[in-house]
């Protein structure tokens, strides 16, 4: 199976972002890139995937989607939510962590994550150090950002981490961000990433399933 032949069959299989399981229409306005950055943050603790998605999605049903609504909840309404979504050893410090965040988005880039991206003057490394200093991102999260805003902004392309090039090697793919990019269309880099992750985490079944079998 040539590669391209087999990032098809990966992206069938595995290529749904976070964003997309969170229910997030990622576009670049203000609103799904905070979105997705409080999703960055429920990541940003070692917690299982599916219960950060829930803890979005009950963030999001609370009315919780900009900044400015989830500075003016109360603490206890943000634990509350968290609560709901059994995501409840660090319900507390993340309640704390959203407050804080919110507040910082607010008051250095009027809640829209686009003047980030200005501030950081089309330097991908500038975009990752400014995200870091959102209370709870560290490089886990804001390589997830990075890698699931890719599409919308060029200058992050192409963002695979550590463990998407470790589930590239895996199923005999280009091992190097560049290499893997040349596989899809910018638009496919984050589903590609995602994916990537996604089959490494789920062990070496799954890339030879995908491989056929190892055939």
């Amino acid at each position: 199976m040539d590669a391209r032949a087999l990032v098809g069959r990966l992206l069938d299989g595995y290529g749904r972002t976070h964003a997309q399981e969170a229910g997030i229409r990622l576009r670049d306005t203000p609103a799904p890139l905070y979105q997705l950055l409080t999703l960055c943050v429920l990541f940003s603790v070692r917690i299982r995937a599916d219960l950060a998605v829930a803890a979005a999605r009950e963030l999001f049903a609370a009315g919780l989607r900009t900044p400015r609504a989830m500075a003016a909840s109360s603490w206890q309404d943000r634990v509350d939510a968290l609560g709901r979504a059994h995501y409840v050893r660090y319900d507390e410090s993340t309640s704390t962590a959203l407050g804080r965040g919110a507040e910082l988005l607010l008051d250095r880039y009027g809640g829209d994550l686009r003047r980030l991206r200005a501030a950081a003057g089309g330097d991908p490394d500038r975009v990752r150090e400014l995200l870091r200093e959102v209370p709870r991102i560290g490089p886990v999260g804001a390589g997830i950002f990075c890698r699931e805003v890719q599409g919308l902004w060029p200058e992050l392309r192409p963002a695979f981490d550590a463990r998407a090039c470790d589930g590239a090697a895996g199923l005999g793919l280009p091992r190097t961000p560049r290499g893997l990019a040349r596989l899809v269309d910018d638009a496919e880099l984050p589903r590609l990433a995602a994916a990537l992750v996604r089959v490494e985490l789920a062990g070496p079944d799954a890339a030879a399933g995908l491989r056929g079998g190892g055939r």
